[in-house]
This record gives structure tokens, sequence and C-alpha cells, in this order.
């Protein structure tokens, strides 16, 4: 009895990494047939030996991965706090204030359907090339998926938890804290994850533009380009998924520990 209650337990563990084991065996085996050309697409263990060459050798040689990991990290660092520090309380103050969001949503309306590739010129011409410049065109890409769920989550509480509070004498401030916020906390922490991936992929491109210190992976992958290492270019690219998964687990364990509690907003389902 106790066996089969182990075994399935342990079965949903298995099949997270079934379909990556599966898919990496089948491009292998296809890769070694002649299928797939290696001048195309890198077999698995193609790009493995990308990977060492990029963590032993560099790329440019002499710059190794650590440190274009080390750079790139400290690029979304600085456009992803900058835009969260923003976002979330503009979001709150908007989805408390109608009148200001009539008055802001206009704007609001018109700029976030600009891709934020499209600020990169932008973004040289007031920044030049470097760090702010990354930075900015970050924040731009995580700003928007940040405070569109953060005025979500304040629009879509029910006015009847907010008449409560006022009816227990409750001031303006602690309704602010103590309810819309908690309550508006599930959908913030959905807008930081989405906000994180964007970032990272606006970070790639934002170090295609050009960076001075000469460290970043996508300034990384464009070298790699030039001299059409493809296996390396592979390997960087696993190396960012890789990054972002593991950012985006960290976000889960964090959102799981801070909403342990029930939202106000979900005592209505």
């Amino acid at each position: 009895m106790i066996k089969p209650i182990m075994v399935k337990k342990m079965r949903p563990e298995r099949n997270r990494y079934l379909m990556p084991v599966i898919l990496i065996l089948v491009w292998q085996t296809l890769s070694c047939l002649g299928v797939i050309s290696s001048t195309r697409l890198p077999s698995p263990v193609e790009i493995l030996h990308g990977l060492r060459c990029l963590a032993f050798e560099g790329m440019p040689p002499g710059r190794l991965l650590h440190n274009h990991v080390i750079h790139s990290l400290y690029r979304v660092f600085l456009g992803y706090t900058m835009a969260v520090g923003v976002a979330i309380p503009f979001g709150l103050i908007l989805g408390w204030s109608p009148g200001l969001r009539a008055v802001f949503n206009p704007l609001i309306e018109m700029i976030r359907p600009i891709p934020p590739l499209a600020w990169i010129p932008v973004s040289i011409l007031w920044f030049g090339i470097g760090v702010k410049s990354s930075a900015f065109i970050i924040f731009l890409g995580v700003f928007f998926p940040v405070f569109l769920n953060t005025l979500s989550g304040v629009i879509s509480i029910h006015p009847m938890y907010i008449e409560a509070a006022r009816t227990l004498n409750a001031k303006e401030r602690d309704i602010f804290l103590k309810v819309l916020l908690p309550a508006a906390l599930p959908s913030v922490f959905v807008g930081m994850r989405i906000g994180v991936g964007i970032g990272w992929m606006t970070l790639v491109a934002a170090e295609f533009t050009g960076i001075k210190s000469g460290y970043g992976l996508g300034y990384m992958i464009m070298t790699a380009r030039d001299i059409q290492r493809l296996d390396e270019i592979m390997a960087g690219m696993c190396v960012i998924g890789c990054i972002g998964f593991l950012i985006d687990a960290v976000f889960r364990y964090v959102e799981a520990k801070v909403l342990k509690w029930k939202p106000v907003r979900e005592a209505r389902k």
C-alpha cells in the first residue's frame, strides 16, 4: 500500500523534466544521423562544447562567461528595481483615484504600445552607450507589465471591503495600507514575474547596440555571431534561459511565502 503512494507522489516531479530530456535526446540523435545540419543548428554536445569555451576561453577571448553574466545581471537589476519602484506606487495611486486615472490613462495608452526596442535610438541620444542606456530600455520593458497588473489588482477589489473598513472608522491611510495593498499583492507579483522576463529580453537587445565595458550576454552573443560561432551563440542563449528560469523560481518561492494568507479579494469566491 505504501509503495504505490510513493510512486504517485514522485511521478509529477519526474514528468517535469521528461519532455526536455526526450527533446535533447531526439535532437542529438537527429544531429548524429545528419538530419539536422550543425551549420544550421548545433547538436547539444556541440553546444556544451561552446559553453565550455565561453566559460574557460571567453568571447571575446579573455572575457569569460561569468563576467558577462555579472554585468548583465547588474544592468537588469538597475532597470528592474527602478521600474518596480515607480510602477507599483503609480499603479496603486491611479487605482485608488479614478480622477487621476482618467487624466493619465490617455498618455499611458499612447506610450504603452511602443516597443522598448524602438526607444533604443532615443536612449543612446539621451544617455549614450553604456549602463544608463541599457537600464532605461529595461525600465521601459518592465514598467508597463508591473504597472498594469498593479492597477488591475486595485481596481478589482470589491468596493464592499473598502466601505466596511470606512464603517469601522478606518482612516484613508489604513484602508490604503491594510486593505488595498494586501488585496493587490497577488496581481503585483504576477506583474513582477512577467516584467523580469521582459527585462531579460530587452537586456539582450539593448546590449546588441553596444556597451562600453565589453561585457554582457547580449554583447557576447553578438561577438560570437560576428565570427560565426553558432555553438557559442546557442550556448549563450541557453545561459540566458537558465538564468531566467532560476529568477522565476525565486519569484515563485517568495510569492508562496508572502501570500500564505488569504487575500481580501479572494473572499468573494
